[in-house]
């Protein structure tokens, strides 16, 4: 907090927030690779059992989950950057204005090129109402998440139910001509990629509006969070973290089968939008059981696992990215063109491989750059001029990396006078 009569307080980096970003890479990259590999998640009738057990999984353990995750660390990044461009004497407002609008172009481009399933352009737009709800304290936030969490189950539950009591199981051979459909147009050329993209992007854009109470939610749990200093408080007291994984996981289990069975079998089409009610009510769940497990998990291993981790989520959107272009060219016509030609079971084999590949290109990255690509772009538009693109060598201190929500150790105080001249340059 700002003493009184002072400067404010230098914000810090929560170092376990980028742990917990380099983790929800690997979730994103299983569900949106199942979505770019064939027409449907689930696996065809033709499928064997290995791939309908792992699609199963995957629906159960990350569908849901994990841009639950994303979008609380965007929340909670939120009221960081806030209070950056107040340690910066700079308007937050302007800034947060031009970050969501290079945010929600890089969507665009992502979503015509490479996945219509952007997530990208849906953050931009609710970081606005974000912004509007800035001043809500921790209980008012976490109260409104609730309620639009609750209302949205409920809605969902009603149609679902509905729908299961009117209507008759799709036909398969409706479903065959969609997927025939679909199947031809992201084999073939970058001229059919792109339409296929473009004629997929209103569906894809209605699923988003359709999750964006829950994405709300999720985001001003981050603020409520960020306001009570939670990941600093929290971050490495192994008793607390235990204590949410132990309450919260075998709930959260429970409702990722239930709704597994719904969306992914052995219940049939009908039944989707009863177990997306379900998910929408217990992901928070799982999610907050994920992300503490890590936190404990990383307390007992050597801080080389943190480190490596934090590299990947300091260069979460250029990761993103990446993994929308590798998915892209093996599964349509830009490369390789296996639309509908691999199972389960190896793409997600392939998605793991991805990944640590990620993970040790994110770790060589970080030793001489400060941000990715992506980073780049969006930081040198946030603030309307360029960063140091290199990373400065830090002076040896001597002393071990700290583990992942440790905090910093201080830094030396400096006058008013240095900090207005710029003389003093923060690297976050």
């Amino acid at each position: 907090m700002r003493p009184a009569g002072g400067p404010p307080a230098l914000p810090r980096r929560v170092d376990a927030l980028d742990v917990l970003r380099g983790f929800a890479l690997l979730g994103i990259l299983l569900a949106n690779a199942l979505l770019t590999a064939g027409p449907y998640a689930a696996p065809g009738p033709d499928a064997s059992g290995a791939d309908r057990v792992a699609a199963w999984a995957v629906t159960a353990l990350v569908t849901t989950k994990f841009y639950v995750l994303f979008s609380f660390l965007f929340g909670y990044g939120f009221v960081l950057q806030a209070r950056s461009a107040e340690w910066d004497g700079a308007a937050h407002g302007p800034r947060h204005l031009r970050r969501a609008a290079t945010l929600f172009g890089i969507g665009l481009v992502h979503a015509v090129l490479l996945y219509p399933g952007d997530i990208l352009m849906t953050y931009a737009a609710l970081a606005l109402v974000l912004y509007g709800l800035r001043g809500l304290s921790p209980r008012a936030a976490l109260r409104l998440a609730a309620c639009l969490l609750v209302v949205l189950a409920a809605l969902m539950l009603a149609y679902g139910l509905l729908t299961v009591a009117v209507t008759e199981p799709l036909g398969a051979a409706r479903r065959t001509a969609e997927e025939a459909e679909a199947v031809a147009a992201y084999r073939g050329g970058f001229r059919s990629v792109v339409g296929a993209h473009l004629a997929g992007l209103p569906g894809a854009i209605g699923a988003d509006l359709l999750h964006a109470p829950a994405i709300l939610a999720a985001m001003l749990a981050g603020l409520a969070a960020a306001k009570s200093a939670l990941a600093e408080r929290r971050g490495r007291d192994r008793v607390w973290l235990r204590g949410v994984v132990v309450r919260l996981l075998p709930a959260g289990l429970a409702g990722g089968a239930v709704a597994a069975c719904c969306m992914a079998g052995p219940l049939d089409s009908r039944w989707f939008l009863v177990g997306l009610a379900v998910s929408v009510l217990t992901a928070p769940l799982l999610t907050a059981s994920y992300a503490c497990g890590l936190l404990l998990l990383l307390e007992l291993c050597r801080p080389a696992a943190a480190r490596v981790l934090g590299a990947a989520g300091r260069l979460a959107l250029s990761h993103y990215l990446a993994q929308s272009l590798v998915l892209s060219f093996v599964f349509t016509g830009y490369g390789f063109a296996l639309y509908d030609r691999a199972g389960t079971l190896a793409v997600l084999a392939g998605c793991v491989v991805l990944y640590a590949v990620q993970l040790a290109a994110g770790a060589l990255l970080r030793r001489h750059l400060r941000y990715g690509p992506a980073e780049f772009v969006l930081r040198t538009v946030t603030r309307a001029r360029r960063p140091a693109a290199r990373r400065r060598r830090p002076v040896s201190t001597g002393a071990r990396p700290a583990a992942p929500g440790s905090p910093s150790p201080p830094s030396r105080p400096q006058s008013a006078a240095s900090r207005g001249s710029g003389a003093v340059r923060r690297v976050r």
